[in-house]
């Protein structure tokens, strides 16, 4: 009976340690852009984090509007203060998080330039108020034509990586 005990009170308490591992916001300067929705930031403790900005999808470097969006994105954030609120990493090991400067949602603003896709395939990993904020910029930029929206059919980057692949 004592064993069962401890293992149950051993087991409640690895259960506690594993739900505090969740992902905190920070605060940091961006010391890199890698491209139109991928900045790393280096912390308050000096430590760097590779953020992928979540919820979106810009075109890649060798993609028109490549280079347009990693430079939009730098514009806004290079060597600038910001928060990033982050909960998860994904298979690369990048923590995706939203980005904000001066409470803009950083994330947002690029859909809204026309310098990246809302990512749908991800929508449900978003609040509904950013789902539907982030549908509504990708809606207003293509009705605009602006940025990547001036082609009448711009090939999103995850159909352009598979076909790359093939």
């Amino acid at each position: 009976m004592l064993i069962f005990f401890l293992r149950a009170i051993f087991g409640t308490i690895l259960a506690l340690a594993l739900s505090f591992t969740v992902w905190a916001d920070f605060t940091g300067k961006v010391v890199r852009i890698a491209d139109g929705d991928t900045v790393t930031v280096l912390d308050m403790s000096k430590v760097q984090h590779k953020v992928r900005l979540s919820g979106i999808d810009a075109p890649e470097k060798k993609q028109p509007f490549g280079n347009r969006s990693k430079q939009s994105l730098s514009d806004m954030v290079f060597s600038k203060t910001v928060i990033v609120k982050t909960d998860k990493r994904d298979r690369y090991r990048r923590e995706l998080g939203k980005v904000l400067i001066n409470g803009m949602d950083v994330n947002r603003e690029q859909i809204r330039r026309g310098m990246a896709w809302h990512y749908k395939a991800y929508q449900r990993d978003q609040s509904v108020d950013d789902r539907l904020a982030y549908a509504e910029a990708e809606n207003k930029a293509k009705e605009q034509r602006r940025g990547l929206w001036i082609d009448s059919d711009p090939l999103p980057p995850w159909e352009w990586r598979k076909v790359r692949r093939r």
